[in-house]
């Protein structure tokens, strides 16, 4: 069942129709219009939310989404994409809608002002078509950002204020994605904003757009340097990882790990102090990230932060909810409308009983919060897969569909399913070219997943390519995938069941690029061999588990052998930490 907590401003969209007020200062349970108590439970959990001035967006498990509309009286309403969603972003007058196939649909006034209600594709539109899988999008006040499966960063929209690192004078705006910059591992922005931050796979941070009140936290003054049309690096922040960047109307707050430190993530803003969202007793502009201090996190380690246009939510590991900022609709949910300087503890409804706080998460729309419950779920094992599938590092095949675009099949699963060599692989290739397009998808639909295509077709490639004798039993298996037998996992007193190909499959996958990792950091991992074999039955245990082996014993050197692996892959935070679950059992392993 939803637990949706909600408070501040009930307007723009209004999303409790039964309350006349507009706006809820004391955090109330939140639940959706006609909802069926006969559902699907993963048809109800909530996966993420999205909200601005006009629009809201709630985000289910199962891939479906429903959008509640300032302009519209029929709220909330489904929104019509025939793809799987698996992530949604709202600004100030454009959304965009990121599918587990890696495309992306968008909407809005900057993005298809001719018909701004209607959702268009806007992944085609990318002029390089190897770079039109989309892994990730982050909305900015009037743009929003793609981040592509190759690392490359794109902006589609407003570039008024030069945030897309381009001279405002000549380029103000483009409905075509346009690139910003490549190896690109992360993109920061918000609802309400028209700066962001670049982060590469150096944690350096790369930061342009309007800096007035020096959001960017450049160091430079809004008399001297109002735009910063040129993606600029960033000096003089704190040592450690960078963990997140969030972006408010006039303000920037950055979450930085340092490992040495005690807790370990610290909190640093920059911009402007009126509107209280610095979370300091000071009334000065702040042009670097210097940091927040405040009693109420110093023991505590923070799990997530959340801006809106001007208000900051901050949830730690000790159960708490703090804020600060403004707060003229509620929108910290203290029961009043006072601004709130420094960071306060917010107090909250009941949670639910026995469950980690970790499985809770905020967000702050441009005058509204939430709170939300969304335990972890194997259907992000799935989305993280297709990912990684996408790499195109990991692909040795390649076919055409009707509308030209290039998909690359992964070789693993090719060599796998055939149980062929490289040159019979290179037959199937070969033999696929002959075909017209339509009957080369059919055929890659059946070897990549599972579809059942046209018998003559089938027995066509098994003949053709039949110098292996297990060609016909692979096929069988492929084709009469209901005669598989389940591998069972128990969680919570829960079994999941997983098709024994698929379960393979997977490993073979990750197994593949798992040593391809810990080979390319050799000078880490000197003799990976019996290394990455221990090391990947952890991971691979975890994947279907989300567990640890009770009898493994866990060392420093499989420990940074692991992250190398979960930092690379870029494994979906939802799911249980497994590097949290590495240094826990280590440190009890020592302890005994």
């Amino acid at each position: 069942m939803n637990e949706i907590i909600f408070f501040g401003l009930n307007k723009y969209p209004k999303l409790f129709k039964n309350k006349s007020k507009k706006i809820i200062i004391k955090p109330i349970q939140f639940k959706f219009e006609n909802e069926n108590e006969n559902e699907n439970e993963k048809e109800k959990q909530i996966k993420q939310i999205s909200s601005s001035y006009f629009s809201t967006i709630f985000l289910f498990k199962n891939g479906k989404a429903i959008e509640y509309l300032e302009y519209s009286k029929q709220n909330p309403q489904k929104i019509q994409i025939e793809e799987n969603i698996q992530k949604v972003t709202v600004g100030f007058e454009d959304e965009a809608i990121l599918t587990i196939e890696g495309n992306v649909f968008a909407k809005g006034f900057n993005i298809n002002p001719k018909n701004r209600k209607k959702f268009i594709n806007i992944s085609p539109l990318i002029e390089d078509t190897n770079d039109r899988i989309i892994q990730d999008i982050v909305s900015g006040r009037n743009s929003i950002y793609l981040l592509t499966s190759n690392h490359n960063a794109y902006g589609i929209g407003s570039n008024h204020y030069g945030q897309f690192g381009f001279d405002s004078k000549t380029l103000k705006k483009t409905e075509k994605p346009i690139l910003m910059m490549k190896n690109v591992s992360k993109i920061f922005s918000g609802n309400s904003s028209e700066h962001v931050f670049l982060l590469n796979s150096n944690q350096e941070v790369f930061a342009c757009g309007y800096n007035y009140d020096g959001q960017l936290g450049l160091g430079e003054s809004r008399k001297k340097e109002k735009e910063i049309q040129n993606l600029t690096k960033i000096q003089n922040i704190s040592k450690g990882k960078i963990i997140d960047i969030q972006c408010g109307f006039n303000h920037s707050i950055m979450l930085i790990e340092d490992e040495n430190q005690n807790p370990k993530r610290k909190l640093y803003s920059c911009g402007y102090y009126q509107s209280n969202g610095l979370g300091k007793d000071e009334d000065e502009y702040t042009y670097e990230f210097t940091e927040i201090k405040s009693f109420l996190f110093e023991n505590d380690n923070i799990l997530e932060i959340s801006f809106g246009c001007d208000h900051t939510l901050i949830l730690t590991t000790n159960e708490k909810l703090i804020g600060f900022g403004y707060n003229e609709y509620g929108q910290l949910g203290t029961g009043d409308t006072k601004w709130q300087l420094i960071p306060i503890q917010i107090e909250l409804p009941r949670l639910r009983f026995n469950e980690e706080i970790s499985n809770y998460h905020i967000y702050c729309g441009y005058h509204k919060s939430f709170l939300y419950y969304s335990p972890p779920s194997f259907s992000n094992l799935e989305e993280d897969l297709i990912k990684l599938f996408r790499r195109k590092e990991f692909c040795n095949i390649s076919f055409k569909t009707e509308n030209g675009e290039i998909i690359e099949a992964h070789k693993l699963i090719l060599k796998y399913r055939l149980n062929q060599n490289q040159n019979e692989i290179e037959k199937l290739q070969e033999i696929i070219s002959k075909k017209s397009i339509k009957e080369s998808n059919q055929i890659f639909e059946m070897i990549y997943s599972n579809r059942i295509i046209n018998p003559k077709l089938y027995l066509e490639i098994k003949e053709i390519i039949n110098s292996n004798e297990k060609i016909e039993e692979t096929m069988k298996r492929i084709y009469l995938n209901e005669n598989e037998k389940d591998f069972i996992i128990e969680r919570k007193e829960k079994q999941y069941k997983f098709p024994k190909l698929i379960l393979i499959m997977r490993s073979e996958l990750y197994r593949g690029m798992f040593l391809s990792v810990t080979n390319d950091t050799s000078n880490k991992v000197t003799d990976y061999s019996e290394l990455s074999n221990k090391s990947f039955q952890i991971f691979e245990y975890w994947i279907y588990s989300n567990k640890i082996k009770d009898e493994i014993q866990i060392t420093q050197e499989i420990i940074n052998e692991i992250q190398i692996g979960i930092d690379y892959f870029q494994l979906n935070q939802t799911n249980p930490n497994l590097f949290d679950l590495l240094i826990k059992k280590f440190n009890n392993q020592n302890q005994n």
